[in-house]
């Protein structure tokens, strides 16, 4: 009788571990289905911008604010979004940024407006911010501590394929023009998938929240939106209207906010609050140079993409769908590196990046010979090897960094540094499309922007992007000789 008792004791907690198991990969497949579509979406528009400028009939401005906005409003809320989910619980907040998401992937869909569709991206990089910050807290109360870094590394992986599928996905969709929607197709897409996703989330999904639940510092996040949107608003508006007396004025007072966001940290830190950003990482060499190298890298590798995309849409009259083809080789390159980075960079941080860099310089010279030689009529093999090479480069760095910069964090700020990394990466891709931008649209301004006038804006354009890449080279010798986490690295941002 105690036999029997005893058996299904164990085949009762047999069948329990076996549930238990079932339902983390169904956690692990709701994880990557999100950071799927979080890579999907910061490409997918990429392609469709020229479509989208022709027949919402608008200006060069929209298709910066198209791309930096959703940049911007990620990096913004980030920090904010994970305190939400000390405060409110991981679940709660993911599926609140997931449905939101969805919500306003709808809203991009339905633009009718310039301004409509730029309210709906920033929407995106909101409910983007909520969700991405929750990752890693359902991962660790999900998994054991010896499968972190498989499901990082699922995670990751989605993020790249849909980084490597949202230029194809997006210029596919916007040649194929289903149902009459031409590029809000790439913006449909998102809703069932995102509906199915979230009624899977809330089923598997256990709740968790700080036991310590930190305060919500609201005045710190105001004072960073608006030294952000300070900082973008004259660069991506100033050029349409001729760089009129505001744009310096609001940068210096851009530079106003930017002080007093330090200062009020500084003073939360002293009162024995919790700040937004803790200034104790700032006393990091290590740290602060690698945030510096880690923006300058995503402000050059996105504003790359960016430039590339209007030249050969406009200046060489490519399809959506071959601009596509040519894009994504730069997420190919990534993907080709990968496992190369994964398994060594860590080790030999100053290499990699040094190497990463002077791949991407090489990459972007060799886009601006392409343009200068062949004019309106480059070949698409030739601009998908130096894409190419500039997203493998981009492989070789940006790991390497985000695993340098974890690795330099004291335990204790482990999870407000993880937020800084995050946001400055997002930040970096807001002000190089709009700093680089202001620069390829400054060059059109007052020509027939016909085809050699795009190939000279796009040459203007790139020589500040190579100038990026070869800072970051000079830069990486202030990276530790070594890098990495205690669990090892991590997945690419």
């Amino acid at each position: 009788m105690v036999r029997a008792t005893s058996t299904e004791t164990r085949r009762e907690k047999t069948a329990e571990q076996e549930g238990q198991s079932q339902r983390r990969w169904a956690v692990l497949g709701v994880l990557g289905v999100a950071s799927f579509f979080d890579g999907l979406d910061a490409n997918i528009v990429a392609v469709s911008l020229p479509s989208i400028q022709r027949d919402l009939g608008t200006g060069f401005a929209t298709a910066q604010w198209a791309v930096a906005g959703y940049s911007l409003a990620t990096a913004v809320l980030l920090i904010t979004g994970g305190r939400l989910g000390d405060l409110h619980g991981t679940k709660r907040v993911f599926l609140a940024g997931l449905g939101g998401f969805t919500l306003f992937s709808g809203v991009c869909a339905l633009a009718v407006t310039a301004e409509m569709l730029v309210a709906g991206r920033v929407g995106q990089g909101a409910m983007a911010a909520l969700m991405l910050p929750q990752a890693m807290a359902v991962t660790k109360r999900h998994f054991q501590p010896q499968e972190w870094g498989l499901a990082s590394a699922v995670t990751g992986v989605a993020i790249t394929a849909g980084s490597i599928g949202g230029p194809v996905v997006g210029g596919f969709l916007t040649d194929l023009d289903l149902f009459g929607t031409g590029w809000r197709a790439v913006f449909w897409i998102n809703v069932p998938v995102g509906a199915v996703t979230l009624v899977c989330g809330a089923r598997v999904l256990s709740e968790g929240r700080a036991q310590q639940r930190p305060m919500l510092d609201l005045p710190s996040t105001a004072l960073v939106t608006a030294a952000s949107l300070g900082l973008m608003y004259p660069l991506v508006q100033g050029r349409e209207h001729g760089w009129p007396s505001w744009t310096p004025v609001m940068l210096a007072v851009a530079a106003g906010l930017w002080l007093l966001f330090a200062v009020r940290q500084r003073r939360c830190a002293g009162k024995g609050r919790e700040p937004l950003v803790p200034p104790s990482l700032f006393r990091l060499p290590s740290f602060t140079a690698g945030l510096v190298t880690a923006l300058l890298t995503f402000a050059g590798a996105t504003s790359f993409t960016f430039v590339l995309t209007y030249y050969l849409q406009f200046g060489a009259a490519w399809s959506p769908t071959r601009t596509a083809l040519a894009v994504a080789a730069v997420p190919l390159g990534i993907a080709a590196v990968f496992q190369l980075t994964w398994k060594y960079g860590p080790h030999r941080p100053r290499l990699f990046v040094a190497a990463g860099a002077l791949a991407m310089a090489g990459g972007t010279l060799a886009a601006m010979m392409l343009a200068r030689s062949a004019g309106t009529e480059p070949g698409l093999v030739p601009v998908m090897a130096a894409a190419f090479v500039t997203g493998m480069g981009t492989g070789l760095c940006t790991p390497v960094l985000t695993a340098v910069l974890l690795g330099t964090l004291p335990p204790h700020d482990a999870g407000a540094g993880a937020g800084v990394i995050y946001a400055t990466t997002q930040f970096g891709s807001a002000a190089g499309i709009a700093a680089i931008g202001a620069v390829f649209f400054g060059v059109l301004a007052g020509t027939a922007a016909a085809g050699d006038a795009y190939a000279d804006a796009m040459g203007a354009a790139l020589w500040c992007v190579l100038g990026v890449f070869l800072l970051v080279a000079a830069m990486s010798g202030c990276l530790p000789r070594r890098g990495g986490t205690a669990d090892g690295p991590v997945a690419p941002l």
